[in-house]
């Protein structure tokens, strides 16, 4: 259950340092005293603003530039949060869908949308780290759970790291697995971001369009290689992300 916490009631006023500031500098102070501890909910604006006497303005300046340097989280919809400490991070293990669909002891199918080879566009190029026109490798593929579609796979290849990739069949190997056999993983990025489900990614995923989406924006490296760059679409209310924090 979380915790809220509440400020002291006490004016900003009081000091001619900028209001905006003295806010920020007395949730930094709770924050690294201890008193509030990470996940804790923090004051909203409305309730910053009754108690340290200031103006909405002001409260919204001292979240947002805590926000942006790490102390908080900001939730929309839910409130805002003491953030986890920079020494904490999220590891998120990347697996095969099938392997996973298999462990909960499911049915596992794919749809093969899209494999092709493309030249890179200036933007994927310095995704790849290639230079802009190479020929790359693309599939897109549906993942599905017992007949129920759960994940669109839109991943680019690094030729020169995976030559043969157009040849497999990927109704018998996910990309995942055969990459993992010819370029094993070395390094990993991962950024998540919420999106509403455009009418192609409806279509294949059997949504309504605007549905709320899970996209991770996914790039594994293979020793000195750029591997991929892929992007995994999961509908929301069909896929949970779960990670592992550590210190």
């Amino acid at each position: 259950m979380e915790k809220i916490v509440t400020a002291n009631k006490k004016s900003p006023r009081d000091t001619p340092v900028p209001l905006y500031l003295q806010v920020k500098q007395l949730i930094t102070e709770k924050i690294h005293n201890g008193e509030w501890q990470p996940n804790d909910r923090v004051p909203s604006e409305s309730e910053l603003v009754k108690q340290f006497e200031c103006s909405r303005m002001t409260a919204n300046r001292a979240l947002r530039e805590l926000t942006a340097e790490g102390l908080l989280v900001r939730v929309q919809g839910v409130g805002t949060f003491v953030a986890e400490p920079k020494g904490q991070s999220a590891l998120f293990e990347i697996h095969s869908i099938e392997a996973e669909i298999l462990a909960r002891g499911h049915n596992y199918s794919c749809k093969i949308i899209r494999l092709e080879q493309v030249p890179a566009s200036v933007s994927l190029a310095a995704e790849l780290n290639i230079s802009a026109d190479t020929m790359v490798f693309h599939s897109i593929i549906v993942h599905y759970e017992n007949e129920v579609a759960v994940q669109i796979e839109d991943r680019y290849v690094n030729a020169l790291a995976a030559p043969d990739y157009l040849k497999q069949n990927f109704s018998v190997i996910t990309p995942h697995d055969y990459l993992s056999m010819v370029a094993p993983l070395t390094e990993g990025e991962h950024i998540v971001e919420a999106i509403e489900a455009d009418e192609r990614a409806a279509k294949l995923l059997n949504i309504a369009i605007g549905s709320s989406c899970l996209l991770i924006s996914r790039r594994t490296w293979s020793q000195s290689f750029v591997v991929t760059s892929t992007k995994l679409l999961f509908p929301g209310n069909r896929y949970k992300l779960k990670g592992h924090f550590t210190s």
